[in-house]
């Protein structure tokens, strides 16, 4: 489970070091292999243990092709998806890209999202996170249903 809100830098050839509490189980559960793709509603990154994309990815290639939305989000989803192998010292080479895509500069914030990762560049991240935190009459009836149970 990854959860938490970590400042990392990328160094200049496009390298994140991936937070050290989570190196050894990436090492364990993915044998060192991470799948980034792009996130098709914001300019960020999704970071994924490879045996948990692979999951995702033959769900997504199951859709039916012919539908267009189907389509345009396997496109998008697999169509990016690029296979990174942590080094020794937990560092993974994003490619470029994909870095363009996300407008990722040396300051990026990587947020634990349970199964995955988010990466945003940290001044991106910042402005959507308060715009966020602004929106005092978000639109209750697009929630799921099962959202009515949750009590935090």
């Amino acid at each position: 489970m990854f959860r938490g809100i970590h400042n990392v830098n990328l160094d200049a050839k496009g390298r994140l070091a991936i937070p050290s509490r989570y190196r050894q189980r990436l090492f364990d559960d993915a044998q060192k292999h991470l799948i980034v793709t792009i996130d098709t509603e914001e300019n960020c990154l999704l970071l994924y243990p490879q045996p948990i994309w692979e999951k995702i990815e033959q769900k997504i290639s199951r859709l039916p092709s012919f539908n267009q939305a189907t389509r345009r989000i396997q496109r998008l989803l697999i169509g990016h998806a690029t296979e990174m192998e942590m080094d020794t010292n937990g560092r993974v080479l994003l490619p470029t890209p994909l870095r363009e895509y996300a407008s990722l500069n040396k300051h990026v914030v990587l947020i634990g999202q349970g199964n995955k990762f988010e990466l945003w560049d940290q001044a991106q991240w910042n402005t959507r996170r308060d715009t966020w935190l602004k929106e005092k009459s978000a639109d209750m009836s697009n929630l799921p249903d099962e959202m009515n149970d949750l009590t935090l």
